[in-house]
């Protein structure tokens, strides 16, 4: 049986931020939320505060979430070698997993630590943890706005920058939180508030990643369906059927294919021109530009063959 595959190697040019400015954004919000997570610590130490310690926390793992980011950029970039054949641009979504992972445990605990300060109630410095949670909100936004341009291209990024905006909330709370102590001395706003950034990171999460799972179970793209794709091959001339389907994302925005078409018998004398046709219609259609297309005769074909996956019935 023949069999090729539709592309030359991995590498995919993207015309927005070049990498290396893209390294120094990247770096300089790093810096940044270290800094802003011990000036948090501090601060939430003297004044009592609780949400600002939680702010502070999440902070940190603002910072952890884009050393992460960082390095995995510089590993995805690396070429494909005997080993990896694939490349290593998976990097970045393993990256996301431990992101996300880091911002499902350090919501729990903070669930936690919110729970018990209603229980046992601690003095809080409002002055304190408004001027210091507003320095949070600027370092936010600031670190937002350095990755938001390359979010929309990179899931680890974009991991990394939803830390970022779920932050900048949480500080807005936070300044709420000390306002309310400042105004009225209602202390009991401040585990509150720490209780409504972890669900609000919860919720997040939840919302991200799915995807992120997705692509590391090689689950087809969730904007292709997979009958719709398959259909289109067998409406290609001189197929008479698809089978042994597998549609996945290699990466994030790259989807692939390897599929078995069975060839009618009076096609199969141009069988490589059918394959051509195939692919062509696979890339203007899906953009499915790594295509693996094996081919079978009609009078050859496996028995019992699924449409999609990989079972079969030898003759």
């Amino acid at each position: 049986m023949a069999h090729d595959h539709s592309h030359k190697g991995h590498s995919h040019a993207h015309h927005h931020i070049d990498r290396e400015a893209g390294d120094a954004r990247v770096a300089w919000a790093i810096a940044v939320n270290m800094f802003l997570t011990l000036a948090q610590v501090i601060g939430g130490i003297f004044s009592g505060s609780l949400a600002l310690i939680a702010d502070a926390l999440h902070n940190f793992s603002d910072a952890i979430a884009l050393v992460i980011a960082f390095f995995a950029r510089k590993i995805a970039r690396r070429p494909a070698d005997p080993r990896m054949s694939f490349g290593y641009g998976r990097a970045e979504v393993v990256a996301a997993l431990v992101n996300y992972t880091t911002l499902v445990v350090l919501s729990v605990y903070l669930f936690y630590e919110g729970v018990m300060r209603f229980f046992e109630p601690e003095p809080v410095n409002g002055w304190m943890v408004v001027w210091i949670a507003a320095l949070a909100l600027i370092v936010d936004l600031v670190t937002a706005a350095l990755t938001y341009s390359m979010a929309k291209d990179s899931m680890n990024i974009r991991a990394a920058f939803l830390h970022n905006v779920a932050d900048a909330l949480g500080s807005v709370a936070v300044i709420i939180a000390g306002t309310a102590v400042i105004l009225f001395n209602w202390t009991w706003v401040d585990p509150a508030v720490t209780i409504l950034i972890s669900v609000y990171i919860l919720w997040h999460v939840k919302s991200e990643i799915g995807e992120t799972i997705r692509v590391l179970m090689m689950a087809a793209p969730p904007e292709l369906d997979p009958e719709e794709v398959a259909s289109a091959i067998e409406d290609i001339p001189g197929v008479s059927e698809v089978h042994h389907v597998h549609l996945w994302s290699m990466q994030e925005r790259e989807p692939a294919l390897t599929a078995h078409l069975v060839v009618d018998a009076a096609a199969w004398v141009d069988a490589e021109g059918v394959r051509a046709s195939v692919r062509q219609s696979l890339r203007d259609r899906f953009a499915i530009g790594h295509a693996t297309l094996e081919l079978e005769q009609i009078d050859r074909a496996c028995v019992g063959s699924s449409r999609f996956g990989h079972t079969e019935e030898k003759l």
